[in-house]
C-alpha cells in the first residue's frame, strides 16, 4: 500500500526515456529541466561524474522551486558510457557516432547512471549510481552507417539507446537494464522511501 501519495516528483530532465521511466512509477510528477553546465574536471572517475552531475541538475532546480511547503522531491540523473576507462559522451555528429560505435563493437563497456534526490521542504539529500555492463555485437561498417543514419544516436552517451533500435546492436547485459536506459528504477525507489515515498 503506498503512503504519503501527496509527494510528488520534480524530474530535473527533459530525457523522453527518464519521463517513461518516472511515469511508470505512478506517482504524481512535473517536468523541470536544468539547463546545467556538464562539464566535469578530468581527474573525476565514472562514479564522481554520474553522481555529481546528477546532483547538480538536481540542485539547479531545487534552487529554483525550493520553498517550505513543497511538497516535492528533485530527481536529477545523468548516464554516461565507459570503455576502458575512456568516458564516451554524446556525439558531437554522424562521424563522431560512427567513431564511438565502432569502438564499442564486440567489446564489453559499463554503463554509470547516478540518481540524486533532493526533499523541496529541507534540503535533505541523497546520491547513489549503478553501473551494468554491456557488450556489443560485432557489426559491419554498412550496419553501423544505417544505424547512425537513423538519428537514434545522436541524443545518447556513447552514440545508442538500448531501448530503441539500439537493442539490435547488444549482444548481453549483466546488470540492470533501466540503468542503460537512463533511470534505474529499483535504485530510485528505494531512495524515494527515505522521502516518505512508497511506490508499492
Amino acid at each position: 500500500m503506498k503512503s504519503n501519495t501527496s509527494r510528488r516528483i520534480v524530474l530535473a530532465s527533459t530525457s523522453p526515456r527518464r519521463q517513461e521511466l518516472i511515469a511508470s512509477l505512478r506517482i504524481p510528477y512535473e517536468i523541470h529541466p536544468s539547463h546545467v553546465e556538464e562539464n566535469t574536471p578530468e581527474e573525476w572517475s565514472p562514479e564522481q561524474i554520474v553522481e555529481g552531475l546528477s546532483l547538480r541538475k538536481a540542485q539547479a532546480v531545487y534552487a529554483e522551486i525550493a520553498d517550505p511547503d513543497q511538497n516535492a522531491v528533485v530527481v536529477g540523473s545523468d548516464t554516461i558510457v565507459v570503455l576502458e576507462n575512456h568516458v564516451l559522451g554524446k556525439p558531437v555528429d554522424d562521424e563522431d557516432a560512427f567513431r564511438m560505435l565502432k569502438s564499442l563493437q564486440g567489446r564489453t563497456h559499463q554503463v554509470y547512471t547516478g540518481i540524486a534526490c533532493i526533499d523541496a521542504a529541507n534540503g535533505q539529500t541523497q546520491v547513489h549510481h549503478r553501473i551494468t555492463l554491456v557488450t556489443m555485437k560485432e557489426l559491419s561498417d554498412a550496419q553501423i552507417k544505417g544505424y547512425v543514419k537513423s538519428g537514434e544516436p545522436s541524443d545518447k552517451a556513447g552514440a545508442y539507446g538500448i531501448q530503441g533500435l539500439g537493442a539490435t546492436l547488444v549482444e548481453r547485459i549483466e546488470g540492470c537494464y533501466f540503468t542503460v536506459v537512463g533511470l534505474p528504477v529499483s535504485l530510485l525507489s528505494d531512495m524515494l522511501l527515505e522521502f516518505g515515498i512508497n511506490v508499492l
